[in-house]
């Protein structure tokens, strides 16, 4: 089986479709993955905000306030385009093999 831009990009797919159905309840509240984690700190973020030689206040956001936003935003932006996509890859699956 040789690694092909179709595979990469159907390996790509089941990642997203992975994130996509992630339920917060149940797995992401484990790891403080979850909605409150993330509006708290912020939250608490904005009050300690360093003011550096920019156009404002410079981000301190950390890369796990970060993933939570990637997460957030996946979960939210990518449900109904996936919907459409599955259905794509599935019936080329079909035809196919």
């Amino acid at each position: 089986m040789a690694i092909g831009l179709y595979s990469l990009l159907e390996a790509a797919l089941l990642v997203i479709n992975a994130i996509a159905v992630l339920n917060e309840e149940r797995f992401l509240v484990k790891f403080g993955l979850d909605r409150n984690s993330l509006f708290q700190s912020t939250s608490l973020n904005r009050a300690n905000i360093p003011y550096g030689s920019g156009y404002g206040p410079q981000s301190t956001t950390s890369p796990k306030n970060q993933i939570l936003n990637l997460l957030h935003s996946i979960r939210t932006v990518a449900r109904v385009p996936l919907i459409g996509i599955n259905i794509v890859v599935i019936i080329f699956e079909l035809l196919f093999g």
